[in-house]
């Protein structure tokens, strides 16, 4: 107990899995949480301030399941390890001679969310980052942040330097495992992922310290780095580094990246689309769910980062397609590529957990047969249309045929049936290594040795009856009756060492070390098989051309995946440049098409936003498909700027920069915030950063709110979009009344959904269509959603008389309302009044020349001169 006081007090924030022979054991406060947690029994132990120990454990061999569950509750774990071994598993003569008293231990690791390589703690598919923070205040008012992440497990180190704005974005797309960041920095959603990490030294030093761990003399060997992204970095290799008891795994260098290089996705984006997590946190009903063919999980993770992270450098997006579009027509061999990459191991975990010292056997083999993989498939792609071959698959096929060597020498020393674990033994193959199989030899064939060496002594000492035994005290001695034995002590080579009625014993110097050999034979063998299973993994993490090897087979399986979706004919390549197009013919919901299944038609439409044309205005009622519509045009985008198929028959995108999705209600009551202010937060963060390469996707701005409080809304948000931000955008409503701004806002186009009132009953065609909806059909919508028909029947003859009630024409909007002439009798005594009024009004008009006018300054004449309306209206009523 001194022991675990020790340890414990080292690591108080952990759970602490105290090992005691073949069990991990929890004590006090950790026993009575873990056995809550684990639901398993809290017994106790001994006492201590007179009180009871509270204690609880797991078998050592069934640890991983039970870790596996406290992390994904968000616990983390100190695993202290015996440093010695016990007697009872020593030999006999060290088992005598062992120090008595407590084993001494020692924190081996520490198990966090963000430092797990165990394929039992990990979701093969997904990346598991680790994700430093860094404030590095400049000389503006705006702090800039450094971010380094590192995922353990397969040794991926990344930099990038942001804004406070877009941090959000960052952590959304990185969906970190645990966050290193200050205390007093509020990560949102992420929050309980944070993890205090130690205190950055100065940037001089960080940068040094960073380089020495990469064994360069600085840092600009792998890129130009800011002081806050170096000192990132560095607190995260620190933090790796203290979990595995000072040693420092297979990390690839870091590498910055440049922001201008990704698609801008806010938090609420990602969450609206359901990129690669559906709100309800599972991976179905997703757009990665929807996309993937992948066989292998690193292809999935690439395919992962592809969608999270998309691009907006043309070049770099026509590389990707080019090779999924090089494939596609070559079926039988995309068939082929699928089989071969099914047996395709994850190489870079495997490495991983190799670097750490706690790989096995079956770790190297997934590299031996990872590297054979990887000629399999190399060998399948150079029969492939060699002439027309894309850039990058050249440069995949250089790689997928390195490691020939390595591959050979695993499968040479590598036994054809490998145990789960390296203390089972038998992992080297007979006839690798001499010195094992001389152990082995002497291990296993003990009874042979010794029957041949007691025929030899039988025979030089003229014994006949000599027996060669085993003796619990005297270890392996020659064994004669004792008439014998009196002759036998006459030779000087033989040692007397017991005498009884019947029997003399005797030793020699060859039975002390036979017996010394076959008692540590075992021991041995096992030292041995280590040492060489060692040098096997040393010379696998020192090939250098293993991690592009395994890079490569992620490329593939990602093309081959993209081909498999494509050669349908339902999925297309989409021409993306640099200019303000935006056109898809016939696209649908990929999520939506994949959860409706094979005898369900999805209706396919249409989207033009072309500079003309560039904010349409959508309108007409629930359930008619507006949010199926305005969802599938923005997973469009991140598709093919991701370099991946687009479903739709035709695409043609300008880059986007920068991608808004507001889609569906929700509120946010833990942080104080309704519906309606969650909305109008994500409103505002639109309209203060999109731009005229953004797209805007929202659907029912104001609806939280009264009606004219809501129309007003959701009319400047409008006008903002068309005019000031000039950004693409499809803008869903309920007010139809906005139809109407198509007159003043010349890039504004209305569009509808295709409704049907057949025999009193709605048919939602599911179509987009020029025109603007005449009405709602809400009453026809609650009928669908089961409300009971009585409140249904109220309902509409409440409509009808209400309809009745307001028959006369809707007023038009304020901006466009005409000024009633005064009655006559009215003209005389007001026309004074008014007359200048109107005459301000005119004057202000015909001094407006509209062709040197900005889009801001326009709009700004034009509420002047709707303020002189009001004003000269105001006037002419109170007269």
């Amino acid at each position: 107990m001194a022991q675990w006081f020790a340890l414990k007090a080292e690591n108080p924030d952990f759970l602490l899995f105290f090992r005691m022979g073949d069990f991990y054991e929890l004590f006090f406060d950790d026993a009575t949480t873990a056995a809550a947690a684990l639901d398993i029994a809290l017994t106790a132990r001994g006492n201590h301030g007179g009180e009871p120990i509270s204690m609880c454990g797991v078998p050592v061999g069934a640890a991983q399941a039970y870790l596996s569950r406290l992390i994904r509750r968000g616990f983390r774990v100190a695993v202290a390890e015996q440093t010695a071994t016990p007697p009872s598993k020593m030999p006999g003569k060290k088992a005598k001679t062992a120090q008595k008293g407590p084993l001494p231990r020692a924190v081996v690791r520490l198990i966090t969310p963000g430092t797990l390589t165990e394929d039992e703690l990990l979701e093969p598919g997904r990346s598991n980052l680790l994700l430093a923070l860094v404030a590095n205040p400049s000389r503006r008012s705006v702090t800039e942040w450094g971010a380094a992440w590192i995922d353990i497990s397969t040794g991926q180190f990344e930099t990038a330097r942001c804004t406070e704005t877009d941090l959000g974005h960052l952590l959304a797309r990185l969906d970190p495992a645990e966050i290193l960041a200050p205390p007093d920095r509020d990560l949102g959603d992420f929050d309980l992922r944070r993890t205090s990490g130690e205190q950055p030294p100065p940037a001089h030093t960080a940068r040094a310290r960073l380089a020495e761990s990469f064994g360069v003399a600085s840092l600009d060997a792998f890129g130009t780095f800011s002081d806050a992204e170096a000192a990132a970095g560095l607190m995260a290799v620190d933090y790796i580094r203290k979990s595995q008891a000072g040693s420092l795994p297979r990390l690839a260098h870091p590498i910055p990246q440049e922001d201008s290089a990704a698609l801008g996705l806010d938090p609420a984006t990602r969450a609206s689309l359901d990129l690669l997590r559906a709100r309800d946190g599972s991976d179905e009903h997703t757009l990665f769910s929807a996309v993937n063919r992948t066989v292998t999980a690193p292809g999935a993770r690439l395919l992962a980062t592809w969608i999270a992270a998309p691009l907006t450098v043309v070049e770099k997006i026509s590389s990707r397609q080019a090779c999924w579009d090089w494939l596609k027509d070559d079926t039988p061999r995309v068939n082929t590529l699928r089989q071969i990459l099914r047996g395709a191991p994850d190489i870079d975990r495997a490495l991983g957990r190799l670097s750490v010292g706690r790989g096995q056997p079956r770790d190297l083999a997934a590299i031996r047969d990872g590297i054979a993989c990887g000629h399999r498939v190399a060998a399948e792609l150079t029969h492939i249309a060699p002439d027309t071959r894309p850039d990058l698959i050249g440069k995949a096929l250089e790689q997928l045929n390195d490691c020939g060597p390595l591959c050979e020498e695993l499968d040479r020393a590598l036994a054809d049936e490998l145990p789960a674990r390296l203390d089972d033994g038998g992992v080297i193959a007979t006839g690798y290594d001499g010195e094992l199989d001389a152990y082995r030899t002497l291990r296993d064939d003990s009874r042979r040795v010794i029957a041949t060496l007691q025929n030899d002594y039988a025979q030089r000492f003229g014994v006949a009856s000599l027996k060669i035994r085993h003796h619990a005290q005297l270890g392996y001695v020659i064994e004669v009756p004792t008439a014998a034995g009196t002759k036998l002590r006459t030779h000087e080579d033989l040692s007397f060492r017991q005498g009884t009625t019947t029997a003399a014993r005797f030793s020699t110097e060859e039975l002390i070390e036979l017996d010394s050999r076959i008692a540590e034979a075992a021991e041995r063998a096992s030292v041995r098989e280590r040492q060489v299973f060692g040098v096997l993994v040393a010379r696998a993490l020192d090939d250098d051309a293993l991690p592009p090897l395994a890079r490569a087979l992620s490329l593939v399986d990602v093309a081959q995946s993209c081909a498999s979706l494509a050669v349908g004919g339902t999925w297309c390549r989409a021409q993306v440049d640099d200019s303000e197009s935006f056109s898809l013919e016939a696209c649908r919901h990929p999520v939506v098409e994949a959860a409706l299944g094979s005898g369900t038609r999805f209706t396919a439409n249409g989207c033009s936003l072309a500079p003309a044309h560039r904010v349409m205005l959508l309108t007409g009622p629930n359930m008619a498909g507006k949010s199926t519509f305005l969802r599938q045009n923005a997973l469009a985008v991140i598709l093919a700027q991701a370099g991946l198929p687009v479903p739709a028959k035709s695409a043609h995108i300008g880059i986007v920069d920068r991608l808004f999705s507001r889609v569906g209600a929700a509120d946010d009551l833990a942080r104080g915030r309704s519906t309606f202010m969650v909305e109008m937060t994500e409103t505002a963060a639109i309209l203060n950063q999109a731009g005229p390469r953004s797209l805007v996707v929202v659907d029912e701005i104001g609806r939280g709110t009264s009606t004219l409080d809501g129309l007003s809304i959701a009319w400047a948000v409008l006008e903002a979009m068309h005019s000031t931000l000039r950004c693409r955008a499809i803008f869903a409503t309920h007010f139809h009344e906005l139809a109407e701004l198509s007159e003043s806002l010349p890039r504004l186009s209305p569009h509808t959904m295709a409704v049907r009132d057949w025999k009193g009953q709605v048919v939602f065609l599911h179509e987009v269509i020029p025109g603007s909806a005449k009405r709602s059909w809400g009453v026809h919508v609650a009928k669908l959603a089961g409300v009971p028909v009585p409140v249904v029947e109220r309902a509409s003859r409440l409509l009808k008389e209400l309809e009745r009630e307001h028959a006369v024409a809707p007023a038009p909007l304020p901006l466009f309302e005409d000024i009633a002439p005064a009655p006559p009798e009215e003209v005389e005594t007001n026309s004074s009044a008014s007359l200048s009024d109107y005459e301000e009004l005119v004057d202000a008009i015909l001094t407006t020349e509209p062709d040197s006018l900005s889009p801001r300054d326009a709009l700004n004449a034009l509420y002047d001169l709707r303020k002189l309306a009001l004003e000269a209206k105001r006037l002419s009523v109170r007269q």
